[in-house]
């Protein structure tokens, strides 16, 4: 009897174990057979602007190179490197002598001119009497008159080549034709200018405002074009912002001015360009920049947070839905764009579905789910319920 005891007590606690085992057992299926909560949020469509980014560098207002229209030695340099020259500024001085000394010439053959034709002019009038009563030959008052007029020719030939004379002169003091920043001189005191040199003496460029050249591909280019055509965009605006070499946002607005009518052949390209005001002096010609602006509008867009867009193995987008009876629905969409944290959906869905967004990692076609609006706090972890406080009770027994 004494042995029979502990064998009695030992089966007991057996049963006992087994019936814990088996309860657990049917706790756990009841939690793994319970639809796991996701948030969703209803899709509208609205207007979304289609923000185009382009790569494009910065080009001066207006770029002058200076160069000589006379030759001589220049004399002076009359500007500071870099510094800022206003329009007319003398810029360089050219030895001036010769060119005096032909204004001189020029003046002197002028006056020589005036004289021939006054002494020209005073004998054709005394012929035209004479000739009159026959006291000189017809033939000798037409030769008179003709070496008058030949005479006031002469004159004008030689005002003409006074006025060369002057303007020659005065392009040897070279001023600057713009006003802009100059850059460095590349000649210097000394050297020897030419009129047909192929080298300008400086360059003057106006950087306020600038302009920015972007290079759009013609086909993406066509493409709007048609859309705009066709009435599926509406045309965006022109207002332009820019992105600096540093990642930095440049703190001015700019202004598409217009597009070229030609296609780059080399690249496909057609260039578009934009003004932008540059007070500060912070973009200098020839910086690379990003430009982004909206190219036009679809008014029929929707948008959906990127959480809830997902790809498949060939690059195509879908989303899981709340579908008919709580359960999910698996939908292929077109979203080839993103706006802000959201993609832009321009097929697959309509206003009013409920796009799931939260916990939809592990979804499934026709899953059953508990749905509750994104906005709604979601549980993390295991629920606390019946179960946990049965297990709670178990560990203290």
């Amino acid at each position: 009897m004494l042995q029979s005891k502990p064998l009695l007590l030992l089966g007991a606690l057996c049963i006992a174990t087994l019936s814990l085992g088996a309860c657990s057992g049917k706790e756990e299926e009841g939690r793994g057979n319970r639809a796991p909560q996701v948030g969703y949020v209803v899709v509208e469509q609205e207007p979304v602007p289609l923000t185009t980014s382009l790569g494009g560098r910065t080009v001066a207002f207006e770029t002058s190179e200076v160069r000589p229209q006379v030759s001589g030695i220049i004399r002076r340099r009359l500007f500071t490197e870099g510094g800022f020259v206003r329009a007319g500024q003398p810029l360089y001085q050219i030895d001036p002598s010769l060119y005096q000394a032909a204004v001189d010439q020029a003046v002197a053959n002028l006056a020589s001119a005036r004289a021939s034709a006054q002494a020209a002019e005073e004998k054709a009038r005394r012929f035209e009497p004479l000739a009159k009563i026959q006291a000189v030959s017809q033939q000798d008052y037409s030769d008179a008159l003709a070496q008058a007029r030949s005479a006031r020719a002469a004159v004008a030939q030689n005002a003409a080549a006074l006025e060369t004379a002057r303007i020659n002169l005065r392009f040897t003091t070279l001023s600057a034709p713009i006003s802009g920043r100059i850059g460095r001189s590349l000649v210097t005191p000394g050297g020897l200018a030419s009129s047909g040199q192929a080298t300008p003496l400086a360059v003057i460029q106006q950087t306020d405002p600038m302009y920015v050249d972007m290079q759009q591909s013609s086909a993406d280019l066509t493409r709007l074009r048609q859309a705009l055509a066709s009435g599926g965009v509406a045309a965006g605006s022109t207002s332009v912002r820019l992105k600096l070499e540093d990642g930095s946002d440049y703190g001015f607005v700019g202004t598409v001015q217009f597009s070229e009518v030609t296609v780059a052949e080399g690249t496909g390209t057609v260039t578009l360009r934009a003004r932008f005001p540059n007070p500060q002096g912070l973009l200098l010609p020839g910086m690379f920049v990003t430009a982004m602006f909206d190219q036009a509008i679809n008014p029929s867009a929707i948008l959906v947070p990127q959480a809830a867009v997902q790809r498949d193995f060939d690059g195509s987008a879908f989303v899981y839905l709340v579908g008919k009876d709580n359960k999910a629905a698996r939908r292929k969409i077109v979203a080839d764009r993103t706006s802000g944290a959201n993609w832009v959906v321009t097929d697959g869905l309509k206003p009013g579905d409920k796009v799931i967004t939260q916990g939809v990692g592990n979804l499934k076609q026709g899953a059953p789910i508990k749905p509750v609006p994104a906005s709604s706090a979601q549980r993390v972890g295991a629920p606390a319920g019946k179960g946990a406080a049965g297990d709670s009770a178990a560990k203290g027994q």
